[in-house]
């Protein structure tokens, strides 16, 4: 009974905080204008993914996600 009632005190709390604004997770590492420009580099460019990651400070697997 007790666990229950810590996971529903738990979501009610994640609740209340987005009813807030608050937002949980890990921020983005890229911005929207970020990922776009990755997208041209990448796709029209014809840049490797490597140098991207580099370029943006970030792991290939986030350039490959965008």
């Amino acid at each position: 009974f007790e666990r229950e009632r810590i996971s529903e005190r738990t979501k009610e709390g994640l609740e209340a905080a987005r009813k807030r604004g608050r937002i949980g997770g890990r921020p983005a590492a890229l911005t929207a204008d970020q990922k776009t420009e990755v997208r041209q580099m990448r796709d029209e460019e014809g840049r490797s993914i490597v140098s991207i990651a580099r370029l943006f400070k970030v792991s290939e697997a986030t350039i490959r996600r965008v």
